[in-house]
């Protein structure tokens, strides 16, 4: 069965893209089929991927308004080996677009139905907004990742997404769930991100993944040369968690099997 994730955070800047992109070619290396799903404006996770935003003849926003299939729009990410579904500036005009739409929330469910079947994994980065095509990404989820950085307000706003994630459970989608958390730019040295690290394990337990994101010069290098960080430094720190991460998701299904 398909395993359609969100990955998503109401807080900007934690990794939220960087995670995406990286768990994508890192999947994708293990050798299972993979499509991202680029529902940030910005683009951000489409760029990463080698694929120019400002060249795109079809992106997520034409699939959202009923213009164009998934199949029509998707593009190979031949330097991540994984498909995009990609995404540009045009999108943020469809949230306007919507509003009016029969099923607004469920224009990207309906869209997935049709290739998921060609898919081990999906994965739909989500811009740090919750707002309309947030909510999209979470109505065609099953489960929810929540990159975070350990620092005292990351908690705050931790405790406003779990209210989000319930609500849209009760309201839209009732098999969404926490798939887990990922502590994000994680520096050992910071007694701080050590105690919010303490924290979320003992709120979440076996909710919080074993692997650890550190904070890593090649993985931000990455994105500027529109590769994942498996393809600029295959040795870096960076890289090594990413790909543990990905074991990490790969030895959850097994065992939940």
């Amino acid at each position: 069965m398909t395993k359609i994730m969100a990955i998503t955070n109401q807080k900007g800047g934690v990794g939220k893209t960087t995670t995406t992109v990286n768990l994508a070619a890192s999947l994708g290396a293990a050798k299972k089929r993979v499509l991202l799903v680029d529902l940030d404006p910005q683009g951000n996770a489409t760029m990463g991927s080698g694929i120019s935003k400002g060249d795109l003849e079809l992106s997520v926003y034409d699939v959202l308004l009923g213009e164009a299939t998934i199949a029509q729009a998707r593009i190979t990410s031949e330097k991540g080996k994984y498909d995009v579904l990609p995404s540009n500036r045009d999108l943020a005009g469809a949230e306007i677009e919507l509003v009016d739409m029969e099923g607004r929330e469920m224009r990207l469910k309906l869209e997935l139905q049709a290739v998921a079947h060609e898919y081990d994994y999906v994965l739909i980065d989500c811009p740090p907004a919750l707002n309309l095509l947030t909510l999209n990404g979470l109505c065609a989820a099953r489960s929810v990742m929540i990159p975070m950085q350990c620092e005292y307000y990351a908690l705050e706003g931790l405790s406003d997404l779990v209210n989000t994630i319930r609500k849209v459970r009760e309201s839209l989608n009732p098999e969404l769930e926490i798939e887990g958390l990922l502590r994000t730019m994680f520096d050992p040295r910071n007694s701080l991100a050590q105690q919010v690290s303490d924290q979320l394990q003992q709120h979440f337990g076996d909710k919080v993944y074993r692997t650890v994101i550190p904070r890593n010069v090649r993985l931000a290098e990455a994105p500027s040369y529109g590769v994942p960080v498996l393809y600029h430094d295959a040795q870096s720190k960076g890289t090594q968690a990413y790909l543990a991460l990905a074991g990490e998701l790969l030895n959850n299904a097994t065992a939940t099997n």
